[in-house]
């Protein structure tokens, strides 16, 4: 089973994912949990991090952006790192050459295209 962390400001994306993975989440081939800040998020990765396959992140959100908890998890969490995957509403070059030099090891643009979302959490 895969357990994905997402971290996103907007509360609604919890109703989401679980919405678009209800079939995954039922058959027991995913699970998820969720912070709504990057304070909690890594509060949770402290005492979760070896269950987590892939982290899902939103990069805007106030406080502590998803770059900062990037350049943070990468960092701290080394053995072995999480996956992890950037969320942006803004799909500018300079978020994305970032998120990259930070160690991201792949990019999404909202609105989330959840079947090729779907595709790469496989591959994964």
């Amino acid at each position: 089973m895969k357990h994905i962390l997402v971290v996103d400001d907007e509360v609604d994306v919890q109703v989401l994912f679980e919405q678009r993975f209800r079939k995954e989440i039922r058959n027991g081939e995913i699970a998820f949990s969720f912070a709504f800040n990057a304070d909690d998020a890594i509060a949770f990765l402290i005492h979760n991090v070896r269950s987590i396959s892939l982290i899902l992140s939103d990069i805007n959100m106030p406080g502590k952006s998803g770059l900062d908890l990037l350049a943070r998890v990468k960092k701290e969490f080394t053995n072995p790192p999480p996956v992890m995957v950037m969320i942006t509403a803004y799909g500018d070059d300079t978020n994305y050459q970032q998120a990259k030099s930070l160690g991201a090891d792949d990019f999404f643009t909202k609105p989330v295209d959840f079947i090729k979302l779907k595709e790469r959490i496989n591959n994964f």
